[in-house]
């Protein structure tokens, strides 16, 4: 390109006006890069801006409002980035969608600007475990790697402030959806189980589509990483083609090429020279970390890493704050942090691994629960239930003929106090809430903050 022409497709996206809906950590981001990228750039946001990040769009003289959505600003833009978080149904997509004009998301818009190798991970539960142990191995084998998506600074704002040669991005179903010619090199599908479907006209089928989005246009260099004991993947499988080349992991089962368990060993089985790590040596304990563990060692191996250097990971990881986070122990009990979990697997992941007696603190904005599925381990581990929400009626109609105890608290504190009395030498005080926090909290992180305040206080 002759350096006219460059003048003139600089000058040619000066004119081009691009909106972003959302100034949190991902709009910002994008606003940042969109701004490099010579676009004349308006972010909206229909709620409140952070002062951060207010200070961040003031600093970088980036136009913006908060509290409203002015239209005629919003519709007159080629394109426009949406935050993960507003959904379809939102007026202001519906009339962007009767225009025509691209709704896309900060991955897509990003990934244009990005010639690093991708590692993309997604999954009902699991997903931020599996994407951070993800990058502490890679990072550790000494590669150049980001850490972006549903975690840590937002993708667009890395891409446009550092060099990474590789990224491991954590991908939700609401990220997925606005992506269209985005390819991820190492794609990962951990698990697929109802959560969001309000969002998915209450269709599990409609939700798995949109998870399976992480292997569209990958090519026959690329790979696809998946559980092999997980019903729903499997079935979602059964009606689609996959250009890459397919690694799946079982427990179950011995798979080659892939990843299996052999008495008490997980082994990875690639091209690559093979890997062996007894489960007693992982940092990660509990059935679903198993299966976490493989996820990542395979796509330690696909980028042909050391042996020696996986070993050391995955034996040293430290789990990321408000997920299964130990916050110590008091008079013989162990204080779990499972914050987090805000749906019903969750929690159910987080019991799964519990080797002790449980005092369980649930509760909190119901999604439309279905406690069923606890009922089995809520009976064999668990002696008392603390409500912690304002509406608790649905969790004792579900518990009350299987727990002893259920009583109802309106704090992080009281809750603590309470399941202190009601917990003995030996057993686990484990937050595991299995819904949203915004009854009584400002987000999980908030939770789970207070609850491990609360312990402290003790």
């Amino acid at each position: 390109m002759n350096q006219t022409e460059h003048i003139t497709q600089n000058s040619l996206l000066a004119t081009q006006r691009l909106a972003i809906l959302g100034a949190g950590e991902s709009g910002v981001g994008a606003a940042y890069l969109a701004q490099q990228q010579g676009y004349d750039v308006f972010v909206s946001d229909f709620g409140a801006i952070a002062d951060n990040y207010k200070k961040q769009l003031q600093d970088w003289n980036i136009r913006f409002e908060e509290n409203q959505h002015t239209e005629a600003e919003i519709l007159n833009t080629v394109e426009v980035i949406k935050s993960p978080g507003i959904p379809e149904k939102a007026p202001i997509v519906k009339k962007l969608r009767e225009k025509g004009i691209p709704v896309i998301s900060e991955i897509e818009f990003a990934g244009r600007y990005c010639d690093a190798k991708i590692v993309g991970i997604t999954g009902s539960n699991g997903k931020t475990t599996t994407t951070s142990l993800t990058y502490h191995i890679l990072k550790n084998a000494g590669l150049n790697v980001g850490l972006a998506g549903n975690i840590g600074k937002s993708f667009a704002y890395q891409v446009a402030t550092e060099k990474f040669e590789y990224y491991v991005l954590e991908l939700s179903s609401f990220m997925l959806d606005d992506m269209y010619r985005f390819k991820v090199d190492i794609a990962v599908l951990l698990n697929i189980t109802p959560d969001h479907l309000d969002r998915y006209d209450y269709k599990l089928e409609n939700y798995a589509a949109s998870k399976f989005r992480v292997t569209q246009n990958q090519t026959a260099a690329d790979y696809f990483i998946y559980c092999a004991d997980d019903p729903e993947t499997i079935k979602g499988m059964a009606g689609r083609t996959f250009e890459a080349q397919q690694l799946p992991f079982s427990i179950e089962t011995t798979i080659k090429p892939g990843a299996y368990l052999e008495n008490d060993n997980i082994v990875i089985n690639t091209t690559q020279e093979h890997f062996q790590m007894s489960i007693k040596e992982l940092a990660l304990q509990g059935k679903h970390n198993i299966y976490n563990s493989m996820a990542s060692g395979i796509v330690a191996k696909v980028l042909e890493l050391r042996n020696e250097s996986m070993r050391e990971s995955m034996g040293n990881f430290k789990n990321i704050e408000h997920r299964l986070e130990s916050v110590g122990k008091i008079s013989g009990i162990s204080f779990i942090n499972d914050s987090k979990a805000t749906n019903v697997n969750s929690t159910w992941y987080a019991l799964e691994s519990m080797t002790t007696d449980v005092v369980l603190i649930l509760g909190g904005v119901d999604k439309g629960n279905d406690y069923n599925m606890l009922k089995q381990l809520v009976k064999q581990k668990v002696k008392a239930i603390v409500c912690l929400g304002k509406d608790n009626k649905r969790i004792h109609d579900a518990f009350e003929d299987d727990v002893e105890v259920i009583v109802n608290t309106g704090s992080a504190a009281e809750a603590v106090q309470v399941s202190f009395h009601l917990a003995e030498k030996g057993d686990t005080v484990l937050l595991s809430p299995a819904c949203a926090s915004f009854d009584l909290f400002k987000n999980y992180e908030d939770r789970g903050n207070q609850f491990k305040a609360a312990v402290r206080e003790l």
